[in-house]
């Protein structure tokens, strides 16, 4: 038997555990039978992967096998699948954390590597052990300078998922985590390209972006460089189901607050 919010949710939640629960029964029920679900995230954030976790437990109380879809390189892949087969302790996490991956040098650094990812993956590691069929990998290509580069990787990414998609048992499900605008089913004005998710629409997918009422996100702007950014507040419903055709995504969910998560590498040294 899964206990859906663990201990470590409950030590880590900015938000409260009572509204990771209610958040993710809002998109299990949305999304119902649906084998392909996308969550379109803001990057950088304490709360989120807290209800990755919840979520994915859910499903997992089912008894059927998960598939947890990273926005982290591919080449991270076999990184990933060794520590969920390890035992947790110090010389696992440290040598997950010793990939180049965790440790950039740059300081362009957008929210994707965090204490809080690090302990997403652990805990599906410690669901894994506790028999349930579940397996993480990365499914990024490259990074992009350009528009016609950014074009590519979300095609490759898409590629990626595609085929792993196909590989998936046939009552299992895959759960994508995504930055928001790759998380779009349609192709917004702004962009060059088609995003990722606008790629997979003939498979069964069915995408949710995750937002907040307020707080902080860690960001990246076009000549600004990387760091917080405070959101609008926003007062309305939530959830918020949308069915036109030109829809960017089917579910919007907003959580209480948001707070900036706690990076590695760079990102520790940014304002």
């Amino acid at each position: 038997m899964i206990h859906r919010i663990t201990g470590l949710l409950m030590a880590l939640a900015g938000i409260g555990v009572v509204h990771a629960e209610q958040t993710e029964s809002q998109i299990r029920r949305h999304a119902a039978d649906h084998r392909l679900v996308v969550l379109g995230e803001q990057h950088g954030t304490h709360e989120t992967p807290l209800l990755v976790q919840a979520l994915v437990e859910s499903y997992l109380a089912d008894g059927k096998p998960l598939h947890l879809a990273l926005e982290l390189p591919t080449s991270e892949s076999p990184a990933l699948a060794a520590y969920l087969q390890s035992d947790g302790g110090v010389m696992a996490m440290a040598a997950l954390r010793a990939r180049p991956y965790w440790n950039a040098s740059t300081r362009f650094h957008d929210g994707r590597r965090s204490e809080e990812m690090l302990g997403l993956i652990d805990a599906m590691r410690k669901l894994r052990r506790q028999g349930n069929d579940i397996q993480v990998f990365g499914f990024d290509q490259t990074a992009a300078s350009t528009p016609a580069q950014a074009g590519a990787r979300d095609a490759a990414m898409a590629t990626e998922l595609r085929a792993r998609y196909a590989a998936l048992p046939v009552d299992g499900r895959m759960v994508v985590l995504t930055g928001n605008v790759h998380g779009m089913r349609r192709q917004p004005r702004y962009l060059a390209y088609p995003p990722m998710t606008m790629l997979l629409q003939d498979l069964d997918v069915y995408n949710v972006r995750i937002g907040a009422r307020g707080g902080e996100i860690w960001g990246c702007r076009p000549g600004q460089g990387c760091g917080r950014i405070t959101l609008v507040a926003y007062g309305g419903p939530s959830p918020r189901r949308d069915d036109a055709d030109d829809r960017n995504y089917d579910l919007q969910v907003w959580l209480p607050r948001f707070t900036v998560a706690r990076l590695l590498g760079a990102g520790e040294a940014m304002p």
